[in-house]
Parts: structure tokens; C-alpha cells; sequence
């Protein structure tokens, strides 16, 4: 069976294609600039050439158009014909209550994903894009939602309700649901297959550093807390995002600068975080590079990140009673060596005894980073979104032909 995943962002479409025979990517490509001028397509069919086309490609639909044709070529596509997809898996944001797990696309299906835009204005409209594109585009096969806030359907009530007058819970269903589940759930898995037992008997804490940035609490397989909640914002430190503030800084802002609530949402989401603090970038390699010329605003920052980073590890591993695992994952947790030294040292007290020599040879690479005698393993471990949509997508696909 070959699965198309699309990921659809409101300017772009990344997309692979998977032969879930044996779980060989065939191609991947990107979709960029939907609508906005210097538009293009950059396919890559796996150990073949990449091949960048500049063309106009004014929506989604276009953008899908494009990426069909693509994978069709006779010189650089992975297929014959487009029968040969069997179904199409879609990353999907936001989920609410309605969807603890992945689902067969219908049309009650997407009259919920409209109802959620307002809890993920950003990103549900254009994950809706893409489902009716390729829906109208690809009609007669079985199309997949995977929801980023599903692996945290498992969270308990006392932690995801906010001590808040509980109508708001009832009538805005205001409360944490988490996100970067996808990832949270495919490293999770991978680490318990690293380590050699079964996830249900483990306690994990995995840490998904890109520029946005989530952990995760998994205790016997299931997310019992993560940082994220009712917006991505919530949390730890990330590239343009503050994080944990105190509330009342918002209104603060808005009497001293005069700031709408349009205003704040954007200074918080978009100017805080690591460019805030560092006041160069949201990049995490630029203000490591700054931080050892003596820049004191890029040492500030790491530090902060760095100090969220060890505070959230000892809520999670007190919340669980206990820690076996802790990995990272996404951009910075899997090639910034430093980040994840300075996060780990000082937590010996947790059973962690870090491998420095190890840590310093690995980027982007399955590895275990904890030296052999230390009862609490630490791994790096690639997220694999994708692979992780591909393998729900032919789950619900082969039950379907049952």
C-alpha cells in the first residue's frame, strides 16, 4: 500500500510518499509560497535528483495539482498512476474534544474540524485547504485526519483544566489539550523499541526543541501532561513564543503601551521567546554562535531556555514518580550538542549519568547519550511526524477493507 501525507500550512505543502509494505519513503517534496510571488515546488524522489520548479501557483489546489504531477513524472516520480495511492494521511492541528484519536475523513468530520478553527485560527483553515483539495483531486480513496492534540486526549482532568471559573470550560471549552502529539507519540514508541521494553511499563519525558517546543509526560504509554495548552504559546521558552508568563503582564503591557489585545497576541507569539531575550534571532544555532563571542543578551537567553528546560524535567518526573527515559527530539534536541549537555547536567540526582564523548559525535541520529551504568537512559531520537501519519493512515485503512 502507498500512502500520500500531506502536511498543509497556510503558505506551503510538505508532503512524502510512503510504501507502507516495508515502510520505504519514496519521495518527499515542498510546496511553498502558495499565493505570494516567487512560488515553487522542490521534489525529491528518495536516492534521485531534487528538482526545484518555479511556477505560479496561486492556492491549495494548484499546489496539490502540482505535486500529483510530480510524483507522476516519467522521469522523476515514484509512480505509475495515481491508483497506486491508496490513501491520503493529513496532518491535522487541532482536534478539541471531539477526536482522542485518528479518523476516516467524512463530512462530519470536517464540520468539526470548522467548528475547532477558532481554537487553532493559524492552522486548522489550512489543513482544511488541503483535505479539500485533495479530496476534490483524489476522490475515490480514503482520506486520513492524524490530530496533533490527540496523543494528549489521555491527559487526566486535573491536568488539563485551568483554575478558572469552570463556565468558561463549559461554554468555551478553555482548558490545556497540547500539541506536537505526533511527534510526542513516534519518539515514545521508539525509545521503548531502543531501550527494549514495553512502553506501558515506562516512565518518559520526552523533549520535542524546534522552534516551537513541547514535553511530554508519558507514563505506560499514554501523555499525562505536557506544556503546551489551550495555544501553542503555553510552555516552555521557544523560538518567537515566551512561553510561561505571569497573566497579568498582559494587561499590563496594554495600560503602559497602549496595546490592543490583537497587539499583545502577536508581541507574545511572535516577538518573544529566544529572539526576545537574545535580541538576534529565533535560531537557536545564531545566538549559540553569539553567546561564545561574549554577547551577554545570547547567554541570558540560552539560560533561560536551559532553565525552563530542567524545571519542567523535575515537575514531570515527580508527577510520574520516577523518570526512565528522557529524549530529545525536533531541530535543537537533535543537533544542538550543547543545549542537551547543559540540560542534563545537574540532574544526576535523577539517575541521569550523561556520555559527553558521545553526545559530541551525534546529530541527528538515533543514539543513547547516557553512559551504560546510568539507571535513567537518555536518547536522541529523530521525530518522524510523517512515518507516524503513513502508519494511522494504513491502520484505519486496512480496518476499513475488513
Amino acid at each position: 500500500m502507498k500512502v500520500l501525507v500531506i502536511n498543509s500550512g497556510s503558505s506551503s505543502i510538505k508532503y512524502q510518499v510512503f510504501d507502507m509494505k516495508d515502510e520505504t519513503l519514496l519521495a518527499k517534496g515542498l510546496v511553498e509560497r502558495i499565493g505570494i510571488e516567487g512560488s515553487k515546488i522542490t521534489h525529491t524522489p528518495i536516492g534521485g535528483e531534487k528538482i526545484t520548479k518555479e511556477v505560479s501557483i496561486p492556492d491549495h489546489k494548484v499546489g496539490i495539482k502540482l505535486l500529483i504531477e510530480a510524483l507522476l513524472d516519467d522521469e522523476h516520480g515514484v509512480i505509475k498512476d495515481l491508483s497506486e495511492i491508496k490513501a491520503v494521511g493529513h496532518r491535522v492541528v487541532h482536534g478539541g474534544e471531539k477526536f482522542s484519536g485518528s479518523v476516516l475523513i467524512t463530512d462530519e468530520v470536517m464540520v468539526a474540524l470548522r467548528e475547532n478553527i477558532e481554537l487553532a485560527p493559524l492552522h486548522n483553515p489550512p489543513n482544511i485547504w488541503g483535505i479539500e483539495a485533495c479530496q476534490e483531486l483524489m476522490p475515490n480513496i480514503p482520506h486520513i485526519g492524524v490530530f496533533d492534540t490527540a496523543f494528549h486526549a489521555t491527559l487526566p482532568d486535573y491536568a488539563y483544566m485551568y483554575a478558572l471559573p469552570y463556565e468558561y470550560y463549559e461554554k468555551y471549552k478553555i482548558r490545556r489539550y497540547g500539541f506536537h502529539g505526533t511527534s510526542h507519540r513516534y519518539v515514545s514508541q521508539r525509545a521503548a523499541e531502543i531501550i527494549g521494553k514495553s512502553i506501558e511499563e515506562l516512565k518518559i519525558i520526552t523533549l520535542h526543541m524546534g522552534n516551537g517546543v513541547s514535553f511530554a509526560a508519558v507514563k505506560n504509554g499514554k501523555s499525562i501532561e505536557t506544556t503546551m495548552g489551550f495555544t501553542p504559546l503555553e510552555g516552555m521558552v521557544m523560538g518567537t513564543r515566551s512561553g510561561d508568563i505571569d497573566p497579568a503582564i498582559v494587561t499590563y503591557l496594554m495600560d503602559k503601551e497602549n496595546l490592543t489585545s490583537k497587539e499583545v497576541y502577536n508581541i507574545l507569539n511572535k516577538k518573544s521567546g529566544l529572539l526576545g531575550l537574545s535580541g538576534i534571532s529565533n535560531d537557536m544555532r545564531d545566538i549559540q554562535k553569539e553567546k561564545a563571542k561574549g554577547n551577554s543578551r545570547a547567554r541570558i537567553a540560552i539560560e533561560v531556555f536551559v532553565h525552563r528546560a530542567k524545571k519542567y524535567i523535575g515537575a514531570y518526573a515527580a508527577i510520574m514518580g520516577g523518570l526512565d527515559a528522557l529524549v530529545f527530539t525536533a531541530g535543537i534536541g537533535e543537533n544542538d550538542e550543547l543545549i542537551r549537555r547543559d540540560v542534563c547536567h545537574g540532574l544526576e540526582f535523577l539517575g541521569i549519568e550523561f556520555n559527553d564523548d558521545v553526545n559530541n559525535r551525534v546529530r541527528a541520529e538515533e543514539a543513547i547519550l547516557s553512559k551504560p551504568s546510568s539507571r535513567v537512559k537518555v536518547l536522541l531520537v529523530p521525530t518522524n511526524e510523517e512515518l507516524m501519519i503513513a502508519r494511522d493512515t494504513k491502520e484505519i485503512v486496512d480496518r476499513l477493507d475488513k
